[in-house]
Formats: structure tokens, C-alpha cells, sequence
């Protein structure tokens, strides 16, 4: 399997000038460690992380002064809505990204995670996000059954799992932030949260309803819209 074969499509990114407290509400309200800046072509610049948020401006990962907000916090003060609006993402976040591509394997994508000590990587094409992958979207393609993705099938696996996250989107409006879909082999798994068993039960139709699939697991759960963790 590839990136491409487990990624989530529906990246949320800011840009340089969003604030942080734009930043903040993104992450609190998809449950999610960080987030992509993009560029208006929608190219990667950085990434916002909580490790950022919570680093002082102009201080490394090792220094000890308090970030600025948490100085106020410290001091009793109150942080008002017009200094958290001042502070941008441009600010914050970290520039040099490690990313692939949607053909780099996931045994490669689970090494950089180890090795870089990072929970998500955002997806590359022609220099453009088009994904990201998470510690959760590698345990789902690690829960299908292995298969040599060099064969005929994968293209056909491919376009079953493109097809079907369309229609969950445009026909089913699911927030597919917080669902996920692996095909093997024409068996289609599906991962997430949604608002309520009628949605799950829905998105398993649609996905029966598809010319090409063996066979659909439902995984799907209604609870708190907590995302995909990444």
C-alpha cells in the first residue's frame, strides 16, 4: 500500500497570516496536534503543531522562557482576544516539513514518524498537498490484508476508494475529516466518527451500492466529532 491508498483527502491548512487564535479554534474543533500552512497554490510552507503553540517566538525547543500567553497566565493577567489576534501562523510554525508523495510506501511512512518523532506528514503532488497521513491512517492500512499494490487491482482499489469519498462527500455530506476509507482487494473498510448510526448505516449502503466491492466492513461509530487523530 501507498499514501495514497490511506490518506485523508479533506486536509484542514491555515495560511501564513491566519491568526492563532484561528489556529487554536481549528484544532480544538477537529481534535487534531497541528496543521498544514499553504501557500495560495496550495503549497506546504510549514506546519503549526501544539509543540509550536506552546514554544515561545525566537525561542528553540530547549529554551525555558514561558510563551507569551501562558506568561499572562502566570501573572494572573487575562489574555485578550486582540494580542492572541496579532500572533500568525507565519510566526509559530515550523518550516521545514517533512512530506512525501502519493506513491511512497507505508513501511517508508511509518519510518519517518519514528524517526522524525512527528504523528502526521502531509501528501505531496506536483509540489501541492493533496493528503496527509496520520498514525491512525497507517493502523488502517495495516488492518487490510497486504497486498502487492504493483498488481492490476490497485488501480482498480484506487478508484473504488476516490469514488466512494466523493459520493460520502458530495452526496452524504459526511465531514470525511473524520472518516477514513482503505479498499483491498475490492473489500472496503470504513473508519471514523459520525453524528449517528443512520449515517454509518448510510455510508455502508453507499458502499455496497458501488459496482466492484466484495465486501464492506463498517467501522463507523457515532460519538463526539473527535476526528482522525493526527
Amino acid at each position: 500500500m501507498q499514501a495514497k491508498d490511506i490518506m485523508t483527502v479533506n486536509v484542514i491548512s491555515v495560511s501564513e497570516g491566519s491568526s492563532i487564535h484561528e489556529v487554536v479554534g481549528l484544532l480544538l474543533k477537529y481534535r487534531i496536534s497541528a496543521v498544514p500552512v499553504v501557500n495560495s497554490a496550495r503549497e506546504v510552507v510549514g506546519i503549526v503543531s501544539e509543540g509550536d503553540l506552546l514554544r515561545p517566538e525566537g525561542a528553540s525547543s530547549a529554551g525555558t522562557r514561558r510563551p507569551w500567553w501562558l506568561e499572562a497566565i502566570f501573572a494572573g493577567q487575562t489574555v485578550t482576544y486582540e494580542k492572541a489576534q496579532g500572533r500568525t501562523a507565519g510566526l509559530v510554525m515550523t518550516r521545514n516539513v517533512i512530506t512525501v508523495d502519493e506513491s511512497t510506501p507505508l513501511n517508508e511512512i511509518a519510518e519517518l514518524l519514528e524517526r522524525h518523532h512527528i504523528k502526521r506528514v502531509p501528501v505531496l503532488s506536483d509540489g501541492r498537498i493533496v493528503g496527509i497521513v496520520s498514525r491512525a491512517n497507517l493502523l488502517h492500512g495495516l488492518a487490510d490484508t497486504i497486498v502487492d499494490h504493483h498488481e492490476p487491482g490497485a488501480a482498480k482499489d484506487r478508484q473504488l476508494r476516490h469514488e466512494l469519498i466523493k459520493i460520502l462527500l458530495d452526496e452524504h455530506k459526511l465531514d470525511t475529516v473524520f472518516v477514513n476509507v482503505t479498499v483491498s482487494d475490492g473489500n472496503v473498510r470504513l473508519w471514523g466518527v459520525v453524528e449517528n448510526a443512520d449515517e454509518a448505516k448510510a455510508a455502508e449502503a453507499a458502499a455496497k451500492a458501488m459496482a466492484g466491492v466484495k465486501s464492506v466492513e463498517n467501522n463507523l461509530g457515532p460519538g463526539p466529532m473527535s476526528g482522525v487523530p493526527i
